[in-house]
């Protein structure tokens, strides 16, 4: 099949915070002659885009309407019970139509039954579509600059990796071949475990340092320049004024929703107990995450609010950091 013209028609289901600058990007630098099909359960979601775009995005009535019109489909929606709804519905889900030669491609990150489970009856029932998990990494921001990374469950010889590649480049930066089917979801959410770890590490470094006297700006250089180094810190620092562009300083308003971090965080823990792995922070860190996520001062706002939740000080540039 020709690549670009595979990439003619494509729909895209789950128009949320991720899934919604990731469509941009797709409408923005493929073909104009490209048309994208669309469904989302909030519908002025749909009505919106559509209205930014009325040459090209068009809303449709149900996954398998999308699917019906679409050779490539992507689906980004927040948990494994809806990655079922949209796939295996028998009245309105994707595969209630013929999906036969169709890419497919999956960027929820769900727990890897529910890939697995969607994997297993496209195999059986149309052996010539393809469907891929690949979740993705980097955020709302990385989502809306195009830079977020791609966690492919396919392998490096794959036969449709330079067109997963390629329409993956239009949306990241980043696009990682994990090894085979549900391996993208599964780095995923290691990816999340570790992350989710060192963000309640930094909150509490930050904390007691800055307890101690400490400018919390004098942390973040402490910490780039030693072995407590991290991405976290650098870019995403759960203390409000240290990073500019940080969710933190605009009031958590902006990124990865907490209680998303506490789902994925539970989906590794999970993960790890099923696998045998020894997870001596798992226990803790997720139930630092569900109090979070239940909290009224936290809940709806990004993931490194945890630093609020453990009484973290985020006036500290008004009061002179007076610990």
């Amino acid at each position: 099949m020709d690549e670009q013209a595979d990439f003619k028609t494509v729909g895209f289901i789950g128009l949320g915070a991720m899934g919604k600058p990731m469509l941009m990007n797709l409408v923005n630098k493929l073909p104009s002659e490209s048309q994208f099909f669309v469904f989302d359960v909030c519908e002025p979601a749909m009505d919106e885009i559509c209205k930014q775009f009325p040459d090209q995005v068009f809303r449709r009535a149900s996954p398998k309407h999308v699917a019906e019109n679409a050779s490539t489909i992507i689906t980004m929606v927040p948990e494994g019970s809806h990655v079922r709804t949209v796939y295996l519905d028998p009245e309105n889900g994707i595969c209630s139509t013929d999906v036969s030669n169709k890419l497919l491609i999956d960027c929820s990150t769900i727990d890897t039954a529910a890939s697995i489970a969607v994997s297993d009856h496209i195999y059986k029932n149309f052996p010539s579509a393809s469907f891929y998990d690949s979740p993705v990494s980097g955020g709302v921001v990385g989502a809306t600059k195009g830079t977020i990374a791609f966690f492919l469950g396919c392998t490096d010889d794959d036969p449709n990796l330079k067109r997963l590649t390629q329409l993956a480049s239009m949306m990241g930066k980043q696009i990682i071949p994990c090894g085979g089917p549900s391996l993208g979801l599964a780095a995923k959410l290691s990816n999340n475990y570790l992350s989710g770890v060192i963000a309640i590490a930094c909150s509490e470094a930050y904390d007691m340092g800055m307890r101690s006297g400490l400018d919390p700006r004098t942390l973040a250089k402490v910490y780039a320049a030693g072995t407590a180094q991290n991405a976290i810190s650098d870019r995403f620092c759960p203390v409000p004024h240290v990073y500019p562009e940080a969710s933190s300083t605009g009031g958590y308003k902006q990124g990865f929703k907490v209680q998303l971090m506490r789902k994925d965080f539970g989906l590794a823990v999970e993960m790890a107990k099923r696998v045998d792995s020894q997870n001596v922070l798992g226990e803790a860190g997720l139930a630092t995450y569900d109090g979070a996520s239940k909290d009224p001062k936290c809940r709806d706002l990004d993931s490194r609010v945890v630093y609020r939740y453990l009484g973290g000080n985020e006036n500290w540039l008004s009061e002179g950091n007076d610990a």
